[in-house]
């Protein structure tokens, strides 16, 4: 499964999404609920790809895909329901994209009865693919098949942290809670691109990562990957993160430990 899936990834990532990377035109741009939410052609067109491949590799399982999920909320309630259900973001970091910068991925997470049993995390640029199975781990696998583990960063205190910390969707009063505590962190980053943050976060090249929007195609790969390298990852409250469940926030830290302390250093 894993290969047929990396492998459709590849494929789609090379017919669908880089031809039109730096080759917009007018019109194949436009935003959905807002204008930090944007959607072109390509996304579109990569979604249809991966939602006919899936089919066709696993015909038994369903596929819920963020653009037809954008248009029809209820369907994020299939989640929770039993069988099995992929849930593919055919661009994730849209606006990087379109901008022309060669920060974007493709995810795509096996779900069922709201349990992650494996996440891909493609880069089309360098075509490699970051992937997690449920108790299998998580590795990296690059174009020619070599694969290396992936391990979440060894704890630090808060004040030698560093992560990216998504605040843009916080609502007030927690929005300047939060960014009035940023500063104890050591260094914070954004690069809206949650596929890359949640790789950079596996491969321990950062500490802690902070979402408040929490849609299953934006998180669910990542999440597994992460908890697969060995990090330790809760909503704000405390409670578990599951993929049907898309407010409370995520707070994702190399252990318990240090959710602990850095939850309590910038929300509590």
């Amino acid at each position: 499964m894993i290969e047929e899936v990396i492998r459709l990834l590849r494929e789609v990532s090379r017919t669908e999404i880089m031809p039109r990377f730096k080759h917009l035109v007018e019109g194949d741009v436009r935003t959905k609920s807002g204008p930090l939410d944007p959607v072109t052609v390509a996304d579109e067109a990569a979604e249809r790809a991966l939602d006919a491949g899936l089919r066709a590799l696993f015909p038994g399982d369903d596929v819920l895909g963020e653009e037809a999920a954008s248009a029809d909320e209820s369907l994020l309630g299939r989640l929770a329901r039993p069988g099995r259900v992929w849930i593919i973001d055919p661009i994730d970091g849209t606006a990087n994209f379109a901008a022309e910068l060669p920060l974007f991925g493709v995810m795509a997470a096996l779900v069922e009865e709201d349990r992650i049993l494996a996440g891909f995390i493609h880069d089309p640029v360098s075509d490699d693919t970051a992937v997690a199975t449920l108790g299998g781990g998580a590795w990296m696998v690059a174009a020619d098949g070599a694969r290396r583990r992936l391990r979440v960063a060894a704890p630090v205190p808060v004040a030698r942290m560093t992560g990216s910390m998504s605040w843009r969707y916080m609502e007030e009063p927690l929005r300047s809670h939060v960014l009035h505590r940023l500063d104890r962190m050591a260094a914070v980053t954004d690069y809206r691109c949650a596929a890359h943050q949640y790789r950079m976060l596996a491969a321990g090249h950062c500490h802690a990562q902070m979402f408040r929007k929490l849609l299953p195609w934006d998180h669910a790969a990542g999440f597994l990957l992460h908890q697969e390298a060995g990090g330790y990852g809760r909503r704000f409250d405390g409670s578990a993160y599951t993929p049907s469940v898309t407010g409370g926030g995520l707070l994702l830290t190399p252990d318990a430990a240090s959710w602990k302390e850095l939850a309590e250093a910038l929300l509590r």
